[in-house]
């Protein structure tokens, strides 16, 4: 499932979406690879899930685990895939290769405690 982006094999990315003035807010987040898009997965009902369905308008850069940006702003759009599509299923497994037993260890853990099927999947489509 490659996609040949320059985030391909990055352990995070800053998501950058933005609120209804135009203020930009910034997440740290997994991806993974996904037909030429990267796939991420949040809660359906998080505020980032708003803001991109209100404005699909997204920039994307390499950083670490607390969100330290650690490399130049990518422009692009985002959208939430819809649940049971195939475009799901694959973003999952490129997840579960890509992270491997993290990314099972926290399926376990939100899949306890009723997280899991709150779940939804995003795909960046990033500007050439």
């Amino acid at each position: 499932m490659s996609s040949n982006t320059p985030f391909d094999g990055a352990e995070y990315i800053s998501l950058r979406s933005y609120k209804r003035d135009g203020t930009p807010v910034d997440t740290p987040v997994w991806c993974a690879p996904l037909h030429g898009k990267l796939g991420v997965f949040t809660l359906q009902e998080s505020y980032k899930v708003a803001r991109i369905r209100r404005d699909p308008r997204v920039q994307v850069a390499l950083c670490d685990v607390r969100g330290k940006v650690l490399g130049p702003w990518a422009d692009g759009s985002c959208v939430a895939v819809e649940r049971g599509a195939r475009e799901e299923a694959e973003a999952y497994a490129a997840l579960n290769a890509k992270y491997g037993w993290k990314m099972r260890i926290g399926n376990l853990l939100s899949g306890l405690v009723g997280r899991r099927r709150r779940r939804v999947i995003l795909a960046i489509s990033l500007s050439a």
